[in-house]
């Protein structure tokens, strides 16, 4: 049997492990990291406690996977966005849908604060990301990065640092078995019970203990469901979109994604 360590040791590894607590920088992996980031709360109460920080990390990437793109995003985003927008414009970036303006705006996010970028190459996407996050204005960056590589998300997590904004990238499901970057990931489910109309969120990577359940949202406001409405996409006539004067907009302005050339 092993004997008890003396006392004059016991009591220096506690004044160690003190000392340690005390300095911001430090993190233990059996606790929620502490993060000296910014943060912006979920809106979501069930949600929040399990986020290192209390809410989503501003100016890093956050990873979500769903099984299909357009089903979770507005349901999961909606509450933080109302929240970005406050401080700059929400961008788009290779979103699949076209997002319902008017119930935006029921919602507290204002159209003229929303901006979709068309970009269909991964490569795009990428390029079209990187200059909205060099917008030290922009409140939230939403991009639809299916097929882009852990290489390259690495470079939008580092671009995200460049200003305090709310960086989300959508991937699917069949990435998880992939490496990340990103400091958040989670997975989006529905609950077998569909009728609940909850949301099943799983933690799949988070600065912390492993949590071994998901976290389910209660259900949606029913003006919600207007954001759902899959409306093909079009292709703008213009550089930029934007309803006739005197007329109420139901889809955002767009831009299409241009690189520069070289020669």
């Amino acid at each position: 049997m092993l004997a008890a360590p003396p006392a004059s040791i016991a009591t220096t590894t506690r004044a160690g492990h003190a000392a340690l607590d005390a300095l911001p920088g430090v993190w233990r992996a059996d606790e929620l990291a502490r993060s000296p980031q910014a943060f912006l709360s979920s809106g979501h109460a069930e949600l929040d406690p399990e986020l290192p920080g209390g809410g989503w990390p501003l100016g890093q990437l956050t990873e979500v996977l769903q099984t299909q793109a357009g089903l979770h995003e507005w349901r999961l985003l909606l509450p933080a966005l109302r929240l970005a927008v406050a401080h700059g414009p929400l961008v788009l970036v290779g979103a699949p849908w076209l997002p319902h303006l008017p119930a935006l705006a029921a919602l507290g996010i204002p159209a003229g604060q929303v901006l979709r970028v068309d970009a269909h190459s991964t490569a795009e996407r990428l390029w079209a990301a990187e200059q909205a996050l060099r917008c030290r204005e922009l409140g939230a960056l939403l991009a639809w990065l299916p097929q882009a590589r852990p290489e390259q998300l690495r470079r939008l997590h580092l671009a995200g640092g460049a200003n305090q904004a709310l960086v989300v990238a959508f991937r699917p499901e069949t990435a998880s078995h992939l490496s990340s970057p990103a400091p958040l990931r989670l997975m989006l489910r529905t609950p077998p019970d569909r009728q609940t109309q909850a949301l099943s969120v799983e933690l799949l990577k988070r600065r912390g203990p492993t949590l071994d359940h998901p976290v389910t949202l209660a259900a949606p406001l029913p003006v919600w469901a207007a954001l759902r409405q899959r409306r093909p996409l079009e292709e703008p006539h213009h550089a930029v979109d934007r309803p006739a004067p005197g007329r109420a907009a139901s889809a955002p302005s767009s831009v299409p994604a241009r690189q520069p050339q070289h020669a």
